[in-house]
């Protein structure tokens, strides 16, 4: 995809993420009885691992997270060869940075960057809550660009939808569209596009410790290698979420998730790490 053809993606998300610019300058401060203030037990986090929840960002607030996803496979190797590299600690990563703003209320939008020099810019529209209806859902819609958004672009569009168990955690099932998820050049493909649907499970095994469960199987186009899995634990603390997690693979934007795992006998060790600025 070319940057002309990317355009309107970058435009609509960066209006998001600028807006909350002119909306201080005019004075507007969030309100106190704001209810996205209050901590949600069963959905603290606004990502399982690589998927999106509906957990709403308040208005004017932030946070910020660090993924981290090392590259040496727990298959490789003897049991002598993987404790010497321990576990795979040794090995280099690709790393994630991503920070989010809260628009405004039921709007977030934010900017992801992973050392492979993606950068993804995204945002995030609360359409219900649950109470109301059955489920949350909200809509989704981000671009990420190769090279440091130079190259190969992948806008995405989708939906978000998760419902709570009580204090117990929340499902959640994630139909997304991604375009130019194949890598090759455009006269040499067939498929372009990839049709996914995330999903996964955040249970609530103590007070403040999670089981994760995360798998994004495509359902059409592009798809290559396995369904990218994700299975951790997860500890809250105050404002902090500490992830540990295996995966067998790297991806965190849209465009990585949807060009899949490299194989079910391939697992790498990871860790996420999250910060509510509210």
């Amino acid at each position: 995809m070319t940057l002309r053809k990317a355009l309107p993606f970058v435009v609509a998300l960066a209006v998001g993420i600028s807006w909350p610019l002119t909306a201080r300058a005019q004075g507007a401060s969030a309100p106190q009885d704001d209810p996205d203030m209050d901590l949600s037990v069963s959905q603290p986090d606004f990502t399982l691992a690589a998927i999106p929840t509906t957990l709403r960002l308040p208005r004017f607030k932030s946070a910020f997270r660090v993924t981290h996803r090392f590259g040496r496979s727990l298959g490789a190797g003897d049991f002598g060869d993987l404790a010497g590299d321990l576990f795979g600690l040794d090995s280099g990563a690709q790393i994630g940075l991503e920070y989010r703003f809260g628009v405004m209320r039921g709007l977030q939008a934010g900017i992801r960057r992973t050392s492979d020099k993606t950068i993804e810019f995204f945002s995030q529209y609360s359409l219900m809550q649950q109470g109301g209806s059955p489920v949350a859902l909200g809509v989704i819609a981000s671009i990420d660009g190769t090279n440091n958004f130079r190259d190969s672009y992948s806008p995405a569009l989708g939906v978000a939808i998760s419902r709570t168990l009580g204090s117990f955690g929340a499902l959640h099932v994630d139909p997304i569209w991604v375009n130019n998820s194949n890598p090759a050049p455009d006269e040499l493909i067939d498929e372009n596009d990839t049709f996914m649907v995330g999903l996964g499970a955040r249970l609530r095994v103590r007070p403040t410790l999670y089981l994760i469960v995360e798998a994004t199987p495509r359902v059409s186009g592009y798809d290559p290698g396995v369904t990218q899995t994700t299975v951790g634990l997860e500890k809250r603390a105050g404002g902090h979420s500490f992830q540990f997690n295996v995966s067998n693979a790297f991806g965190t934007t849209m465009g990585q998730v949807a060009r899949g795992g490299f194989s079910n006998d391939d697992w790498y060790l990871g860790f996420s790490i999250s910060r509510k600025f509210f």
